[in-house]
């Protein structure tokens, strides 16, 4: 590990926050944490934790001795002042003297003990913190500790390598017990530097910042050199018998195979993120995958995100994705049979009375393709990635060097499981379009920036494409999806994206064929290189996107939501508009037709009728002749409809949404033009 440490930029942040009033105690443990959050061998996620003693004022302005801990839904990667809420040290301090505490009690002392009642609740570790007596403590879950501790002599290994520099704590659930186990490890090595918890992580602390960070570099890059110094092996391989089929045919199969039928023609889908490259690849084709990926997380912090195992599924070889599909589902049910088995086993033994968890893996592992991570967003999914490939990580570097053994099922049971976990169930609501996929051609223009954000307020992952790569990117980013340039009109780029698509979340639930331009000339005079262009454009191109997705949603068996930008010219053609609506009314036949063709395969087939859009009109990002486009009449487009309303993109887009959520709707035309009775579908 390096150190990374510079003091100019140590002394740029006390200065930097010393004008918005935080101390040098503070501004120094934000940029040491910072350090910390930005390496995932130390911490991913939210994970670790970090803590100063020092003075704050209470609001009678008298000094008083606090710790300063990390809060709750803070990541140190980005954590701010606020981020580390002041906690009275007495009143943490008195608790030490008692016996026992629930967890609810804790939480509940400590957040009394705020001086910020609206700070966010300390980190369940604080107890910890307050009772090391050291003025800066540093705590992460890093990946080499850990392979040196999950192991059958694990304790015995952290002691001969740092002897007494570290103090060695045996594994204890996080909490009360926690802090009590840990307080009195230190007492007895009053010169420690740090601490090992067992199958947990590691702290480290001192008297600056700068100390509790190095010593906490020094510790890990012991661990990491003590691995590389007895690794003598690497994970054999199980031969795999024929070529992989390619990820982007692999990966809607997995998608539909994981979505939970909910009846009336409903599913529950996932994101998915895949992870390929050489280690993902060698640790999922393991020999021995079936021992050492099952036996639990690395850290038991990982189980709330992961499960306590990753789903075992078998290599799908090229030309035999049928079997391979037929086994996925298998593999699956047989999944939940043993989580729910797993909980009544554990329940039962704990006592009873909790709610099950949904019985779902939240990582796979697939010979031949690595790993992927399974969530109802992007974020979720990636989150799982991560988490993963940081499980393997650790697992392959403790296999390398001996056995991997992680903490007992009853213990995994009893983090998955903790009650101030179960308090939050049924508090997060799931959102409308959670889990599903969205692709938006055209997606850098005005009304599908505008869609893309609205699918993404609905909870979709959504993904950008637009010849104009620069203009995707910004729209993208506006939602927190994907871009990807294509041209719609080029077959092989259209091709190209979805396989993009599927490789990047899985699979495709809903097109919005949104791309187009408005070709204009009088149709007896215009040349036929015009109107083929729009047709390539506003026609063969919605073909292409259209047909692409469809496969991918046939291989999910999940049924899906085409829904295409068809235009008030469909049915009311203007002059001179002859090649722009000739186009769009052959693609609301298109859509009809799709509607009437894959209906058995549950796709829903839409179209949107839009007109006078100021905001694309006069922006002239719809209209091929410029000229044109500047010559319209700006009121024409704010009151010429029957409402006398101006109609936005962000109204499309919500048009769009509402077709994509009618779940029993198919063949239909939405009509968006605040009132023009001439284009009303008859």
């Amino acid at each position: 590990m390096k150190n990374r440490w510079s003091d100019k930029d140590a002394a740029d942040i006390v200065r930097r926050y010393a004008d918005q009033g935080v101390g040098e105690d503070l501004a120094l443990r934000v940029y040491t944490s910072r350090l910390l959050g930005a390496d995932p061998r130390l911490v991913q996620h939210g994970g670790g934790n970090t803590s100063v003693k020092t003075t704050a004022p209470d609001v009678a302005g008298d000094s008083l001795d606090v710790l300063c801990v990390k809060g709750s839904g803070w990541d140190l990667e980005f954590i701010e002042p606020a981020g580390l809420p002041a906690v009275r040290m007495d009143r943490l301090l008195a608790l030490r003297r008692l016996s026992t505490l629930t967890d609810e009690a804790m939480v509940d002392a400590q957040r009394g003990a705020l001086l910020d009642s609206t700070a966010p609740n300390p980190s369940v570790e604080t107890l910890l913190h307050a009772w090391i007596p050291a003025k800066f403590v540093d705590h992460t879950h890093a990946n080499a500790v850990l392979a040196l501790s999950d192991q059958p002599d694990g304790e015995a290994r952290c002691r001969s390598l740092y002897g007494e520099r570290m103090a060695v704590a045996p594994y204890c659930m996080a909490g009360f017990s926690l802090a009590q186990t840990a307080a009195a490890v230190v007492e007895a090595h009053p010169r420690a530097e740090g601490m090992i918890l067992h199958k947990h992580g590691i702290f480290t602390w001192g008297d600056s910042a700068q100390k509790s960070y190095a010593r906490m570099i020094e510790m890990v890059s012991m661990a990491e050199a003590a691995i590389a110094a007895g690794a003598n092996r690497s994970l054999p391989q199980a031969p795999l018998d024929a070529e992989t089929a390619p990820l982007h045919q692999v990966a809607p199969i997995l998608r539909g195979a994981l979505a939970e039928a909910l009846g009336g023609g409903r599913w529950s889908r996932v994101v998915l993120d895949h992870r390929g490259d050489d280690a993902a690849i060698t640790y999922a084709g393991g020999e021995a995958v079936g021992r050492y990926s099952q036996g639990g997380p690395v850290t038991p912090d990982h189980v709330i995100r992961i499960k306590p195992w990753p789903l075992l599924l078998p290599q799908p070889r090229i030309g035999d994705l049928a079997a391979f599909a037929a086994a996925a589902v298998v593999a699956i049910d047989a999944y939940a049979d043993r989580y729910r088995a797993y909980f009544a086993r554990q329940d039962a033994a704990a006592g009873g009375g909790r709610t099950m968890l949904d019985p779902w893996p939240r990582w796979l592992l697939v010979p031949g393709l690595g790993l992927f991570g399974v969530g109802d967003t992007a974020k979720a999914a990636a989150i799982a990635a991560d988490i993963g490939e940081t499980n393997a990580a650790v697992i392959t570097q403790a296999e390398s060097c001996g056995r991997f053994e992680g903490i007992t099922e009853a213990d995994v049971f009893e983090m998955e499981y903790w009650s101030l976990e179960q308090a939050k169930l049924g508090k997060a609501k799931r959102a409308p379009l959670a889990g599903q996929v969205v692709a938006v051609t055209g997606g850098g223009g005005t009304i599908g920036a505008a869609t893309a954000r609205a699918f993404a307020a609905q909870g979709a992952a959504v993904v950008v494409l637009d010849r104009d790569l620069e203009a995707a990117q910004v729209s993208a980013a506006a939602c927190k999806g994907m871009a990807l340039e294509c041209d719609v009109t080029v077959s092989g780029d259209v091709g190209d994206a979805f396989a993009r698509i599927a490789e990047i979340h899985g699979g495709l639930d809903i097109l919005v064929s949104n791309a187009g331009a408005a070709f204009t000339g009088k149709i007896g005079e215009v040349s036929d290189a015009t109107l083929r262009e729009s047709f390539e454009l506003n026609f063969f191109a919605h073909q292409s996107a259209a047909q692409a997705a469809v496969r991918i949603m046939r291989q999910q068996g999940t049924g899906g939501v085409l829904l295409f930008n068809a235009s008030k010219q469909a049915l009311n053609p203007g002059p001179d508009f002859g090649p722009y609506g000739l186009a769009k009314a052959a693609l609301l036949a298109l859509s009809r037709q799709y509607a009437v063709d894959h209906g058995p395969d549950g796709i829903r087939a839409n179209a949107v009728n839009a007109d006078r859009i100021r905001s694309n009109l006069l922006s002239s990002d719809m209209i091929a002749d410029r000229s044109q486009a500047r010559g319209l009449s700006e009121q024409a487009y704010m009151g010429g409809n029957l409402l006398g309303q101006e109609v936005t993109a962000e109204d499309v887009a919500q048009a769009f949404v509402a077709l994509a959520l009618a779940e029993k709707t198919t063949a239909a035309v939405l009509t968006v033009d605040g009132g023009n009775i001439a284009a009303a579908v008859r």
